[in-house]
């Protein structure tokens, strides 16, 4: 395991639409797994990320996710998504997230995805490259 000094953290704004709701009048559970990989996304792409995942023709996977629910979100909330990559392995990477209600700050949840650094042309796991390892941690 890597650790680097204090991570980067990232922040990715939604406002709850209609269609995030379930029957429950909450947010559905499925939801934020799609919030989770599209503030990733975005951290990556703001970092610098993808050229360099594209250099080394390799790109990212999912080997899990895991999430606590801690209160809910409703139709109109505007939620932000805390990210940060807590630390590299040779091929993995795990990301964290905290979900929190932009009007009072509370937190509605948070979680964890463990990335896999996959070659495009095999299949397989591979190595992350340093430059791109780089481009998530604090000087």
């Amino acid at each position: 395991m890597i650790s680097r000094g204090m991570p980067i953290a990232y922040e990715y704004e939604i406002d709850v639409p209609p269609s995030a709701i379930d029957a429950n009048g909450h947010v559905n559970n499925v939801q934020y797994v799609q919030w989770m990989q599209e503030a990733a996304v975005a951290h990556f792409t703001a970092a610098g990320g993808a050229p360099l995942m594209q250099a080394h023709a390799a790109t990212w996977v999912v080997r899990s996710h895991q999430i606590e629910y801690l209160r809910p979100a409703v139709a109109n909330d505007r939620v932000v998504v805390r990210t940060w990559v807590e630390d590299f392995r040779r091929v993995m990477s795990l990301r964290r997230y905290e979900f929190f209600r932009a009007a009072d700050h509370t937190m509605l949840a948070k979680g964890q995805t463990e990335w896999v650094f996959i070659d495009t042309a095999t299949g397989r796991p591979k190595s992350i490259p340093e430059e791109l390892r780089a481009l998530f941690a604090a000087p």
